[in-house]
């Protein structure tokens, strides 16, 4: 009986990975990971966005509007509940992308605001929640980077023959590049200047 297992096993395998089995495998994976580190660094962003109106809330007594606006952004983010296996959920995944381009619209308004709050610039720690919240941004612009690149890989090789035949029979389709359309909007840094206006002259 396991004679007649590896006879048929070994040479199925064989034809599966010659037919770009393995590889599809491994494709999928990469987009996955990629999807995951991403979904990191927007979790980071989230968990900084309590911190920051906290240490801004002294300061902005006549910006409640502004601080509101966050702070209801940032419960929208909560309240979705996504992975990686939610790629193939073109519903969820829209919600997803429509949360986090309205958290990031409504922390740029409020460092926009914060120009105008001298002491709260020169607060240390909002300087040091500004240099965390920079940094995260960047890193997402760099996973989603990565995440883009991961989908286009996969993508091109599964419409290539014979892959095609593989992804087909396994069930492997085209996966969506979301924000693809609205990348620019999406991976928006905050913008963040700390630069003292210059000194009249008189």
């Amino acid at each position: 009986m396991k004679r007649l297992f590896l006879l048929i096993w070994l040479p199925l395998m064989g034809v599966l990975s010659g037919c770009g089995y393995n590889e599809i495998q491994r494709l999928d994976e990469q987009v996955k990971a990629a999807w995951s580190q991403t979904l990191n660094q927007y979790e980071r962003r989230a968990d900084l966005v309590p911190q920051l109106v906290s240490a801004v809330d002294a300061y902005m007594v006549n910006e409640r509007a502004i601080l509101t606006e966050v702070t209801q952004a940032r419960a929208q983010v909560g309240q979705i509940r996504i992975s990686v296996d939610d790629l193939d959920n073109p519903e969820l995944m829209a919600r997803f992308e429509r949360a986090q381009g309205q958290l990031g619209s409504a922390l740029s308004r409020l460092l926009a605001v914060s120009e105008n709050y001298p002491q709260l610039k020169a607060d240390g720690l909002f300087r040091d929640l500004m240099t965390q919240l920079e940094g995260t941004e960047n890193r997402i612009a760099t996973e989603r980077g990565r995440y883009v690149k991961a989908v286009q890989e996969y993508n091109v090789y599964i419409r290539q023959f014979p892959a095609l035949i593989t992804a087909k029979i396994f069930g492997y389709g085209v996966k969506a590049n979301y924000g693809v359309e609205r990348e620019a909007e999406l991976m928006q840094r905050p913008e963040v200047n700390f630069t003292r206006p210059a000194a009249s002259g008189g």
